[in-house]
């Protein structure tokens, strides 16, 4: 037996429908949006993933790092475990990417397990694709205490056979949203591997959510609210599972913290997806000023995010030559528009004071509320918007 599907009351379906409200909009503002201006949205948002579900394990990079990383490029800040630890998830990923709209794929117990390759392969000892051959404990290390303890060993196969059941089952259930949480607890509960269970969960609920055709794939995942909020998180698994494998428990609490998680990701992506169209305009308005050709603008947008501008991917994206890109950089630096760092082969360009004038000008600190918040508060009339 594993955790079942929750019994839903009304205010999580009403939360349910503000979720698919959200979504709807992004996926027609992404449609509708300059190909420049949605792909910088993806990329910035594949990174934050990257980076918000390696950082809960302690992998720590900063967003032009994991940028870096989806660039398939080297950050030199960053330790080499994590750099191999970020690539890993990344190549893992962009393969779940991949096979929303595969109809020959099929989520089983060896597509788990190959993913989970895909992220550990960088450590043999973790034992990458492979059931864990023994007991497991969670341990909170400041303490040495114990905090979880999964099933026995022998029961992890026929465990994670029943969770693919329930995955495919989704016909059946009102909400692949949830079911995607249900997914992404189950395994966290059943911690089939020696490592890296946590990654290839929250990996899980990101291939189910694609799977069943939620939105746009590389907006479906909370692994960057998760990041951020590691504590609650956290704490939420700790209430829920109690401190030993217990399928019985209630497990509502975690598919209520899940909707919150979707809720506020998708505001915070329509509120960057109006900064970063606040900021194109911008751009657009400097290129005018002084008379820039088009393929500056992503890199002076780039710079304006903090992420690294560098002549190899920028003579690649815009298909010139060495030569070319050079005096196109040059230029910018003349302008006080980048700066550069760094001598030849290792040379990279920031921002200036003006795009970062302008990087704060379009800023967006608003924070979304809390759906379930939201919706007792519309009930006894209090108004409420969503953050812009």
């Amino acid at each position: 037996m594993i955790f079942q599907y929750p019994k839903l009351e009304q205010i999580d379906r009403d939360v349910l429908e503000m979720i698919r409200e959200l979504r709807r909009d992004l996926r027609h503002q992404v449609n509708v949006n300059p190909v420049r201006w949605t792909g910088f949205l993806r990329r910035n948002t594949f990174a934050r993933a990257l980076q918000g579900s390696n950082s809960i394990e302690g992998i720590n990079a900063d967003l032009a790092e994991a940028v870096a990383i989806v660039d398939e490029e080297k950050p030199e800040t960053l330790e080499e475990e994590a750099e191999k630890a970020l690539t890993c998830y990344r190549t893992a990923l962009t393969y779940i990417l991949r096979l929303h709209d595969d109809p020959h794929a099929e989520i089983n117990a060896q597509l788990i397990r190959s993913l989970h390759f895909m992220m550990l392969n960088y450590d043999m000892t973790m034992m990458p694709g492979q059931w864990r051959p023994g007991s497991i404990r969670v341990v909170h290390e400041p303490t040495n205490k114990t905090v979880y303890e999964g099933p026995p060993s022998r029961e992890v196969p026929k465990l994670v056979d029943e969770l693919v059941a329930q995955i495919l089952d989704h016909e059946s259930v009102e909400s692949s949203t949830v079911l995607a949480a249900m997914a992404h607890l189950n395994l966290a509960m059943i911690h089939p591997f020696r490592d890296g269970n946590g990654r290839m969960s929250r990996a899980l609920q990101t291939l189910v959510l694609t799977r069943n055709n939620v939105v746009s794939p590389v907006f479906c995942s909370i692994e960057e609210w998760l990041g951020r909020n590691t504590d609650a998180y956290y704490a939420i698994l700790g209430e829920v599972g109690k401190g030993k494998w217990n399928p019985k428990n209630n497990s509502l609490p975690w598919a209520r913290f899940c909707l919150v998680a979707h809720y506020q990701q998708a505001a915070t992506l329509m509120k960057r997806n109006a900064v970063i169209g606040r900021m194109f305009g911008e751009m657009e308005e400097l290129r005018n000023t002084h008379g820039l050709p088009d393929r500056m603008e992503v890199a002076l947008m780039d710079a304006a995010f903090n992420y690294k501008v560098r002549n190899g991917r920028y003579r690649q994206e815009n298909e010139i030559s060495d030569v070319v890109a050079s005096r196109d950089l040059k230029r910018l630096c003349d302008l006080g528009l980048l700066m550069p760092v760094g001598e030849k082969r290792g040379r990279y360009y920031v921002a200036d004071k003006p795009l970062k004038a302008i990087r704060e000008k379009c800023a967006d600190r608003t924070m979304a509320p809390n759906p379930y918040d939201a919706i007792r508060g519309r009930s006894s009339g209090q108004q409420l918007s969503l953050p812009v």
